[in-house]
């Protein structure tokens, strides 16, 4: 079994499958993940391979028998419900519908996806299309309600139209799923340290952390935060922007995002690393730094190489070469 921390916290890495599913698997048990996150296909292209992986199956198996879960799919990064271009939000649903049944057949326990953009409408009409564009993909036959598949909503930084950037935005995208009557355990939130950063929460202050997680609580329910993406940012708060930095080297610092893993409201959540050179070995260098936050420990430097790493993460295999 994969190792845990006592409280039960369950810490994991997004994971790259350039290199095959299995391969990636085998890489989560050597890192110590006890959690995994994975694209099921290309995040920026809208056609889906026709087949699942044929290392699907050694993939679930060895995550099983490692006991590493849940397994959190990265939906898309085209699907956007709350635009108002028809045939884009049409095709919006079809993909989170493609993506539901990939989840499934992944046997995954949480399909993440951005929270979406009004490009242009008004706020209050876009959280409306997007309950109404969960619901109908929920109801598509294709795809019912997974079992024990629940989508999560990622709180944006804010910037070009993005919803969902602070309490208010997220309390009424909560509100609108009740009243579209999406059941609480099929559509939730993820938290995303560096967004919340970027768009103005003080996650380096614990006293910050302690007024937006209550607040959360009061007025979602914190039965909503399935799952936390525990990056630090190279961006200033307040900046719109998303700048993915290795925990406890950024603006956040390590006090603000220990406090933040260690907190007891947050005890029932997921927690995924998107840190950068996660293909590169770094991604068992923040796990471990993780591990050490849980505990308290202090945070050692790290080599200036590792601030000239590439992107956070690794796209799958584009169908073309499935």
């Amino acid at each position: 079994m994969a190792p845990m921390h006592p409280d039960g916290r369950r810490i994991g890495a997004h994971l790259a499958l350039g290199q095959g599913m299995l391969e990636a698997a085998e890489r989560a048990v050597m890192i110590g993940a006890t959690a995994v996150q994975v694209f099921s296909d290309s995040p920026t292209t809208w056609a889906r391979r026709s087949e699942p992986p044929p290392d699907l199956a050694p993939f679930r198996a060895r995550l099983a028998a490692a006991g590493i879960a849940p397994l959190v799919i990265h939906g898309s990064y085209l699907i956007n419900l709350a635009g108002e271009i028809d045939e884009l939000r049409t095709r919006s649903i079809e993909l989170l519908v493609a993506e539901l049944e990939a989840a499934t057949a992944y046997g995954a326990g949480i399909l993440n996806i951005h929270v979406g953009a009004h490009r242009g409408g008004s706020p209050e009409s876009a959280i409306d299309r997007l309950a109404g564009g969960l619901a109908e993909a929920l109801a598509t036959p294709a795809a019912g309600i997974p079992t024990g598949v629940t989508i999560t909503l990622e709180n944006s930084p804010g910037g070009d139209g993005a919803l969902g950037a602070d309490i208010d935005g997220l309390a009424a995208i909560a509100g609108a799923l009740d009243t579209a009557g999406i059941p609480r355990s099929s559509v939730a939130f993820c938290l995303d340290t560096a967004h919340a950063w970027g768009a103005g929460h003080d996650l380096a202050s614990p006293a910050a952390t302690d007024d937006l997680l209550e607040q959360f609580d009061r007025r979602i329910g914190l039965d909503r935060l399935r799952l936390v993406h525990l990056n630090d940012s190279r961006a200033g708060r307040g900046s719109r922007l998303d700048r993915h930095e290795h925990l406890g080297a950024g603006r956040i610092g390590e006090s603000g995002l220990g406090h933040l893993l260690r907190h007891p409201l947050l005890a029932g959540a997921t927690f995924i690393l998107e840190t950068p050179g996660m293909d590169a070995g770094y991604d068992a260098i923040n796990l471990e730094r993780a591990r050490a936050l849980l505990r308290g420990d202090p945070l050692g430097p790290l080599p200036a190489e590792a601030f000239a790493l590439g992107g956070s993460r690794t796209r799958a295999a584009s169908p073309a070469s499935s």
